[in-house]
């Protein structure tokens, strides 16, 4: 798991990280071991980002942002950072004649990113620059000096040698890499020195990608290392790892790490205004990640972590001078805020290959005749429609699924439904708990069921709930207790269930019961289709905070189910019910945690409330953001991971994780946003008081169904860092 993507970013990453471990020891200062410069050099590390005419490989700052990860994750000391850096921003001026001597090591380079240094035109246009910039990262060991510069006309950025000026080495909190104080008294800089277009925006962008591809390298070391740590470290007679205290932690490390991962990795990708925009979320979650990251793997190691001799302290420090030199996360916060109130967001586009368009003209034109269909409703219960029907019967509703439930349809024939669907307005069935039971009907059922059951529930005319959870067994649905006893022809089934959503207008329901109670736990349990109108089946709407009543408790009295009701083989239900909380198709982002509540609604609330918001609700709003642009890009991760037939690995299960919570932060924020007042008399029916107020409470679900946030932090420790599962209970 890296910035990068593609096999050849992981091949880029492995040969950068192994030759790393060969020239660097963490506590070296300077250049690292005899020939550690010269060799970054030779494997061309140098000049990545840069064009072959100007030295370089022509890749991007992707690769770059790659290299620098891999690095990082050793701490690598001397100039890297800073002369790669310093040779971003001056191909930005489109100079050249500095840039090949960067590339090729034979020069090294620094940029200050703020300083007080003043700059007065002669008559013969000379610049002439007085003053000081402090700190600069490499300073001590740069050739090239990238400044900015006070002139009448305005900020300009000039590329001096730092011959010309007074360089003195400060001490600095990261003492494997030195920082300077560059001097110049009254220094005339030639004209193609003077980088112009060059803005300041421009080099805090490249610096919070380049600086910010390093923080997540930093991350990356302090969750690997704790997490390793934690698997054999000791207490108490069992490994650390497996105390859901240094579990969780552990896994919230990897979380903000891969937040981190995703918005530097997206930020590499973007042009204009977006740049800005994913420069700013990269400059807010990159640096702190790496802070934090640093902070808990100290925390799991314990006193060992805390002394001069471990390694962890090292990448504390680093950590804290990256984003001491890029400023605080407030100040980058700030501007998210102000990007995202101008209406500045960033649009998380594929980019599909050519073969794609001859497969889109196709499913274009399909769905062009069917949106010529009605859309009156019509049929069983008046839900569907001719539309509904021929989008279920075509395999558009789930593509991935095998014909002719689906289209059997690969990653990329998913994307391009998921597009043209959208480009032809087409709304899809909304087929709600159907939509898991349809996988397991159609990989488990017999054929009489899935002729059945899978036309109706597909075009969203038959309704379904999910009778899993029991008041003795919430997320930990294999403890189910409701018995199932074999009569002739079928089963009785006794028992209840609970949070049983849409129960009350249910017509059929997917429920497991015990049928062997002499079998392990997760044995003897069988899967059954339920009529929700049999005899014994009693339906008690369950009133939430809200007032509202999705939720049900149903209590099963000697309710009896024919045998080709039973899915799959009796007593292996739970293979079967692992396939419905499991099943996924190819994920694309959506930023609303499922509930409607996005970002984009909370940035319309702000713009309607009529006031300039103050610099601490614009924190809040910045916060939640950027946890949504985490989110998207995370999702558009996974999806060009399935699309290149990989797994998606810790995206797709920290974008879970930060889903069911991201709701609630956008519901927050608004009722933040909206006042005292507004939120104590909001009638929930009513306006924007009304709707937030709502929101707020609805979604305090969102980290209990589906299994608990805790539940999701136990499963990215266990299956993501490899931690020791809990003890069985008694044991």
């Amino acid at each position: 798991m890296a910035i990068g993507l593609s096999e050849e970013h992981e091949a880029l990453r492995e040969s950068v990280a192994g030759w790393a471990e060969r020239h660097i020891t963490p506590r070296e200062q300077g250049s690292g071991r005899p020939g550690f410069w010269a060799g970054l050099a030779e494997q061309g590390l140098l000049g990545l980002h840069l064009p072959e005419e100007a030295g370089g490989s022509g890749y991007g700052l992707l690769e770059t942002a790659v290299a620098i990860e891999a690095l990082a994750e050793r701490v690598a000391p001397g100039p890297y950072v800073p002369t790669v850096l310093a040779s971003a921003v001056i191909h930005a001026s489109k100079r050249h004649e500095l840039l090949p001597g960067l590339a090729d090591g034979t020069l090294t380079g620094a940029v200050a990113l703020r300083g007080e240094l003043t700059g007065t035109r002669g008559q013969d246009g000379t610049l002439v620059v007085s003053g000081t910039a402090e700190p600069v990262l490499g300073g001590d060991l740069a050739d090239v000096l990238v400044l900015p510069v006070s002139t009448p006309e305005g900020e300009e950025w000039v590329a001096l040698d730092a011959a010309s000026a007074t360089v003195t080495p400060v001490k600095s909190l990261d003492i494997t890499r030195a920082v300077a104080k560059v001097e110049l008294a009254a220094v005339a800089v030639p004209a193609e020195r003077v980088l112009d277009g060059v803005e300041g925006s421009d080099v805090l962008n490249l610096a919070a990608i380049l600086l910010g591809a390093e923080a997540a390298g930093l991350a990356s070391w302090c969750v690997r290392a704790a997490a390793d740590y934690a698997k054999v470290r000791e207490q108490f007679g069992r490994p650390i790892g497996q105390f859901q205290g240094i579990k969780h932690k552990l896994s919230r490390m990897l979380v903000a790490l891969e937040q981190a991962r995703a918005t530097v990795w997206d930020a590499t990708r973007a042009q204009g205004r977006e740049l800005e925009f994913a420069a700013a979320v990269a400059g807010v979650m990159a640096p702190d990640a790496a802070v934090q990251c640093a902070k808990d793997a100290i925390q799991t190691f314990g006193g060992i972590g805390y002394t001069y001799e471990h390694d962890a302290h090292l990448y504390f420090r680093r950590a804290l001078t990256i984003r001491a030199l890029l400023g605080s996360s407030a100040e980058w916060s700030a501007s998210v805020a102000e990007l995202a109130l101008d209406g500045v967001a960033r649009e998380m586009e594929i980019d599909l290959p050519e073969e794609a368009e001859e497969l889109r003209e196709s499913i274009r034109a399909e769905l062009a005749e069917i949106a010529g269909l009605s859309t009156e409703p019509s049929g069983h219960g008046n839900r569907g429609s001719d539309q509904k029907r021929a989008l279920a019967s075509r395999g558009f509703v789930m593509p991935h699924l095998p014909k002719p439930w689906g289209r059997d349809a690969k990653p990329l024939e998913q994307v391009l439904i998921h597009q043209e669907l959208r480009a032809a307005k087409l709304k899809l069935p909304q087929m709600i708990i159907g939509a898991w039971v349809v996988p397991s009907i159609a990989v488990y059922g017999t054929p009489e069921q899935q002729e059945r059951f899978l036309p109706g529930t597909l075009s969203g005319e038959m309704i379904w709930c999910q009778l899993f959870s029991e008041p003795g067994a919430g997320s930990d649905l294999a403890n189910v207790q409701m018995k199932a006893e074999k009569v002739e022809g079928g089963w009785r089934l006794n028992g209840q269930k609970i949070w049983t959503s849409v129960a009350h207008v249910a017509e059929w329901g997917i429920c497991i019961a015990r049928t062997d109670t002499s079998k392990p736990k997760h044995d003897g349990i069988t899967y059954f289709l339920v009529d929700m109108k049999a005899p014994g089946v009693t339906v008690r709407p369950l009133t939430e905070m809200t007032g509202e009543n999705l939720f049900n408790e149903v209590f099963l009295d000697d309710v009896f189910v024919p045998d080709d009701l039973v899915v799959g083989e009796v007593n292996d239900g739970w293979r079967v019910a692992r396939n419905t909380l499991s099943n996924e198709r190819v994920s694309l982002s959506s930023g609303s945690g499922g509930t409607g509540s996005s970002v984009p609604d909370l940035v319309g609330l702000a713009g309607r409330l009529g006031r300039e918001l103050t610099p601490a609700e614009r924190q809040e709003l910045a916060a939640v953001v950027c946890e949504g642009h985490s989110i998207n890009a995370l999702s558009l991760r996974v999806t060009l991971k399935q699309l290149a037939g990989t797994e998606p690995g810790a995206d797709a299960s920290v974008r879970k994780l930060l889903s069911t919570s991201h709701a609630q932060h956008v519901s927050e924020c608004a009722v933040s946003l909206l006042g005292p007042a507004a939120t104590i008399a909001a009638d929930m029916r009513l306006g924007d008081a009304g709707y937030w107020n709502r929101a707020v409470l609805a979604t305090r679900a969102m980290t209990i169904y589906g299994g608990t946030t805790e539940v999701q932090l136990n499963i990215i420790g266990e299956r993501m860092l490899g931690l020791p599962r809990d003890p069985e209970p008694g044991k």
